[in-house]
């Protein structure tokens, strides 16, 4: 069942005038059906590997053939990159798609990479790379998963914690005899 506009017809031009009172004190009132009748359904929830995107979270989908750069990314739970992202960002889940390429600096809980991230990447939770993902640079994450196929390359650590702490100075670090 397809919903018109009760405020416009096909020439743009207003039906109802007494949308507002006080614009045509002429006009019959009419009746309009509720607000709530007239929105369409909610999209379906999305599944990922992260989980459901719920209702109330923010999310940026950067689409096809578009390139955003020079940016900082803050407050987003999930980004969708589908064209090309140079950026920083601290958020929740980045994911990039086949077609999808980030270049920059991203700090975040969950990673999903079908198509190319270059630059740093900390994945705090999870680094998902699938068969068609390709990871460079300097790479961190909490666990780990590469299909058959996915390329990760650069300076890799397991774990987001620094791998070794820094002496304080005018310490000597603690030397191990060697047997």
């Amino acid at each position: 069942m397809a919903l018109q506009s009760p405020f416009f017809n096909g020439n743009n031009k207003r039906e109802d005038s007494t949308a507002r009172p006080g614009l045509n004190p002429n006009a019959a009132a009419v009746a309009h059906p509720p607000l709530a009748a007239a929105v369409p359904a909610a999209a379906p929830v999305q599944a990922t590997a992260a989980g459901p995107v719920k209702e109330g979270e923010s999310k940026l989908t950067v689409g096809p053939n578009i390139k955003l750069k020079g940016v900082e990314i803050t407050d987003c739970d999930t980004l969708v990159v589908e064209g090309s992202v140079e950026a920083t960002m601290d958020s929740r889940v980045i994911q990039i798609s086949e077609r999808g390429a980030f270049k920059g600096s991203a700090d975040i809980d969950v990673a999903e990479i079908r198509g190319v991230f270059e630059g740093n990447l900390t994945a705090r939770q999870k680094l998902v790379i699938y068969s068609t993902g390709k990871v460079t640079g300097r790479v961190r994450y909490g666990k780990v998963v590469i299909e058959e196929g996915g390329q990760l390359s650069g300076e890799i650590e397991a774990g987001t914690s620094p791998a070794r702490p820094t002496p304080v100075a005018g310490q000597r670090p603690e030397l191990t005899p060697v047997p």
